[in-house]
């Protein structure tokens, strides 16, 4: 079989044969053998690369507009509490002062508002530093175990 350019042989040459003989009968050398294996290793994980890159991507695009709706959503959702927070103050209105019906309704908003301030530092603190404990403590364990490995 002939050499390329460089001195190797191209890696399609060789796709169907493992460590057998070539089709001159000879054995070929461990070094070339080893050499395709990464080169192979070396563009498999490449293309994998690729596609995850595609994959994530495409679901990104898709997550970015959810999350733009959601936006949306948000936004109106604010806008409608506006509206019944005016009615509130309305309605109070026609038993109270425009101005003490306001005040009423803005301290009990502030007050909502404080309570869930709260509840959500709470909350905070209970879910502790954002650090990924288990895929930390688990990734030690892995790096213990072939260091382990290597000096036997």
């Amino acid at each position: 079989m002939k050499s390329s350019v460089n001195g190797t042989r191209p890696a399609t040459a060789h796709r169907g044969d493992t460590a057998g003989p070539e089709a001159d009968g000879h054995p070929r050398p461990v070094n070339e053998l080893v050499h395709e294996a990464a080169e192979l290793a070396s563009q498999l994980v490449r293309q994998e690369l690729r596609l995850a890159g595609a994959e994530l991507g495409a679901k990104g695009r898709r997550a970015g507009f959810g999350g733009g709706l959601f936006g949306g959503a948000g936004l109106l959702a604010v806008i409608g509490l506006q509206a019944f927070v005016a009615a509130a103050v309305a309605g109070l209105a026609l038993v109270m002062p425009l101005w003490a019906a306001a005040l009423v309704v803005g301290a009990v908003l502030v007050v909502a508002a404080g309570l869930l301030a709260l509840a959500g530092r709470g909350q905070f603190r209970k879910a502790g530093p954002p650090v990924p404990e288990r895929a930390v403590a688990t990734t030690r364990t892995d790096i213990e175990v072939i260091k382990e490995r290597a000096h036997r």
